[in-house]
C-alpha cells in the first residue's frame, strides 16, 4: 500500500489535488507516469514469462495494481458525478487497490506467485 501511495504521490496523484485542469504540472506528471507504467508493463510481462522470479512477481503486483488503479480512477472521474459521491468512489477505489496489492503480495509470498500461477493456468 505504501508503494502504491508513493508512486501516486510521485506522479502528482494525491487525494484532493485537481489533476484535470489543463496545463497544470500535476496533470502533466500524472499523464507521464501513466505512460511510463504502461510501457513498463509491455516489457515486464514478457520478462516475467522468460524469467519467472520473486522480483518479477512483486514488480507485476505493483505495476498491475497501479495501472488498474489509475484506469478505474479515470472512469470514476469521467462517469461519477457529484462531489460527495465522487469522493466516496475514489475512497472505495483506494481501499480496493490497497487490498488488491496486499492480496497479490500475500499470494506471491504464501503461494506460487503470479508468474507460476499463470504458467500453471496455461498448462491446463
Amino acid at each position: 500500500m505504501a508503494t502504491l501511495w508513493r508512486l501516486s504521490v510521485l506522479c502528482g496523484a494525491r487525494e484532493g489535488r485537481a489533476l484535470h485542469h489543463s496545463g497544470s504540472k500535476a496533470a502533466s506528471l500524472h499523464w507521464t507516469g501513466e505512460r511510463v507504467v504502461s510501457v513498463l508493463l509491455l516489457g515486464l510481462i514478457p520478462a516475467a514469462y522468460l524469467n519467472p522470479s520473486s522480483a518479477m512477481d512483486y514488480s507485476l503486483a505493483a505495476t498491475l495494481t497501479l495501472h488498474s488503479h489509475w484506469g478505474i480512477g479515470q472512469v470514476v472521474t469521467d462517469y461519477v458525478h457529484g462531489d460527495a459521491v465522487q469522493k466516496a468512489a475514489k475512497t472505495g477505489l483506494l481501499v480496493l487497490s490497497a487490498f488488491t496489492f496486499a492480496g497479490l503480495c500475500y499470494f506471491n509470498y504464501h503461494d506460487v506467485g503470479i508468474c507460476k500461477a499463470v504458467a500453471m493456468l496455461w498448462k491446463l
